[in-house]
């Protein structure tokens, strides 16, 4: 796995000086409030100081119901600044006929709105964002937006890890240190079936009660007319003997599905990325 050998400690140093070195006098954090963003949120108040920093998350129907409050939370915690913005990625027609750049599509327009706010901002303002060196092995054009609109990855450009992310939240107290990978909603659906508000609200609702019964991560997958639900793979087992599975498939199907599925290999990264529709 891609990350640093260092120690927190080390790392964290690293961190401080790699975003000082940007130069800003403000700094405005794309902050999904998961364990990435939460760490370049908490690094970027410790270097810069917590007034010179903003924790701003993008509100859209990509964004899982419930995720907002404890965002919040986790910038108050660290005495940030926090704001809401809107996109308008589903209404983009490049985001909603969900091909493989529909990631481009959904950063662009999250670092366009980003970036205005940044020019109306202090001058010598910043945008970062929480990509690690682990991305650059999953399909990712969202980075190439990154580059596009000048917003810095200080977890990528130090070659930092998931493993070494979590390493850094645990040493810096982040609540959100264990908390599962956090991905836009579209990132279940697979590759060429048309995004829409009511399929991520669908997908939204059927992650949310298959959470209900205790699991976590959680992704529903949809197909068309077949959803696949993955759990961890080390709790598919516990899923398929829970005495509430069939009322759960039966409560998915009746979202719109017709076939509804345990994934018997569990949870995989970006698993819809392998074979694109």
């Amino acid at each position: 796995m891609t990350g640093s050998p260092d120690g927190p400690a080390v790392l964290i140093d690293d961190l401080c000086r790699t975003i000082t070195g940007y130069g800003a006098r403000r700094i405005l954090v794309a902050f999904s409030g998961g364990v990435d963003s939460s760490v370049v949120l908490a690094v970027a108040a410790g270097a810069l100081g917590p007034a010179a920093v903003t924790a701003v998350t993008a509100v859209s129907p990509s964004y899982p119901a419930g995720e907002l409050e404890p965002a919040r939370a986790v910038a108050r915690s660290l005495g940030v600044p926090h704001r809401t913005i809107r996109t308008e990625e589903v209404e983009r027609e490049a985001y909603a006929r969900n091909d493989a750049m529909r990631c481009f599509h959904c950063k662009t327009e999250l670092y366009s709105v980003l970036g205005r706010l940044a020019r109306t901002s202090e001058e010598g303002t910043v945008v970062l964002a929480g990509a690690n060196a682990d991305d650059l092995s999953d399909l990712r054009p969202g980075l190439l937006a990154a580059e596009r609109h000048g917003v810095r990855n200080p977890l990528l450009e130090r070659d930092i890890g998931k493993v070494a992310v979590r390493a850094i939240a645990r040493s810096l107290g982040l609540p959100v240190a264990e908390k599962p990978a956090l991905a836009c909603l579209s990132s279940r659906v697979a590759f060429g079936i048309r995004i829409t508000p009511g399929l991520l609200a669908r997908i939204d609702e059927a992650e949310r009660a298959v959470r209900a019964l205790g699991f976590d991560p959680v992704r529903v997958r949809h197909r068309g007319e077949e959803a696949t639900v993955e759990v961890a793979p080390d709790q598919v087992d516990l899923l398929l003997a829970d005495p509430h599975l069939e009322d759960l498939l039966g409560r998915l199907r009746g979202l719109g599905w017709t076939t509804v599925s345990v994934d018997p290999v569990g949870y995989r990264h970006g698993s819809l990325n392998l074979s694109p529709a």
